[in-house]
């Protein structure tokens, strides 16, 4: 007789989980705690017999339980944590949060994220880590600023940390401790470049030959780094079956109310890649002269009058011709206006 299909639900925490086992009935089988280490889940989801169903959340490092719960024949699935909202339970343990994956799974009402294969989480990795490096040079740089302005230094100049900055950083006269603070601070500003700049080599090594890298630049206002970022945090865009669902995934959509004959349409939900977001944005803040993004963005701009409506609008249409240049490997409607 064949063994019926188990259910596995992990509560996956930083030093242990809890793994819960059921039937396709609801049946709870067993509940275990252990300790999060690749041996002992292994053993564990061989309880489950052959090509088990196992959920867990999206939660604090589940790359290696992903992985090792797939080498071992389990048939993973990744639940998206705003998506399976079970409400404000009187009773929560781990237990608890276990069974409800493990039911939401068996009864198909389970919102689940993608799994990146490793090579898309790799360039992620990458990716990420050079926007976390930007974020920490831009607040040194702010910091130097900073100090300049406590001791009343003028700064004509738009970059202070270009050529004629640098001069002034050399010769303006500074009280003991702010000059040491700005010295200081200029050496990791420069540690900074270096790791960014290496994390870019590597980065651009990973996307050389892909056409969907080389079609996203094509679209006004996206050059290599915003490129790298699409490409990266969007993985396989054939997930997508339109454009719309991608900008939908990104958060830039109107959040929508809907009961009866009432209906509420907000702000845009904001749920998804935030460096999807940013890097959409971005490319429209960077398109000047005569690009149809940028008639596009001052056509709403005048008819809702809010460039910031119409920055997001253009945003969204962006991501439109993102879609069809990780789909196709062009975007033929700038190839044919070309």
């Amino acid at each position: 007789m064949q063994q019926q299909r188990q259910y596995v639900g992990v509560d996956l925490h930083r030093r242990r989980s809890v793994i819960v086992r059921m039937t396709p009935e609801g049946e709870k089988l067993d509940v275990v705690r252990i300790d999060n280490d690749a041996l002992a889940l292994s053993l564990e989801l061989a309880k489950a017999g052959p090509d088990p169903e196992v959920v867990l959340e999206a939660c604090y490092g589940w790359y290696w339980a992903a992985d090792v719960l797939a080498e071992c024949g389990g048939r993973v699935h990744l639940a998206h944590p705003l998506g399976n909202n079970w409400g404000h339970r009187r009773v929560k343990n781990d237990e608890r949060d276990g069974t409800d994956l493990c039911d939401l799974l068996r009864l198909g009402r389970l919102a689940e994220a993608w799994i990146a294969p490793p090579e898309v989480r790799e360039l992620r990795e990458l990716v990420r880590y050079r926007a976390k490096l930007v974020a920490l040079r831009a607040g040194l740089k702010a910091q130097v600023h900073a100090v300049l302005a406590k001791e009343g230094v003028r700064v004509p100049m738009s970059d202070l940390f270009g050529r004629a900055g640098q001069v002034l950083l050399d010769r303006c006269p500074l009280g003991e401790a702010y000059a040491i603070r700005v010295e200081s601070l200029r050496h990791l500003i420069e540690v900074h470049d270096r790791e960014i700049a290496m994390i870019e080599g590597h980065v651009n090594r990973r996307l050389v030959g892909h056409p969907g890298y080389r079609a996203v630049q094509a679209i006004p206002g996206v050059g290599p780094v915003l490129g790298a970022v699409f490409v990266a945090e969007i993985g396989d865009v054939s997930r997508f079956s339109r454009p719309d669902q991608l900008a939908c995934w990104a958060g830039v959509t109107p959040r929508h109310r809907e009961s009866d004959t009432t209906v509420r349409r907000g702000s845009i939900t904001k749920q998804g890649s935030k460096l999807v977001r940013w890097a959409a944005i971005e490319a429209i803040s960077r398109n000047r002269g005569g690009t149809f993004l940028q008639h596009h963005h001052d056509r709403i701009a005048k008819a809702r009058n809010s460039r910031g409506i119409a920055r997001v609008a253009s945003a969204r249409k962006l991501l439109h011709l993102v879609f069809y240049a990780l789909r196709d490997g062009e975007v033929r409607c700038l190839a044919d206006a070309g």
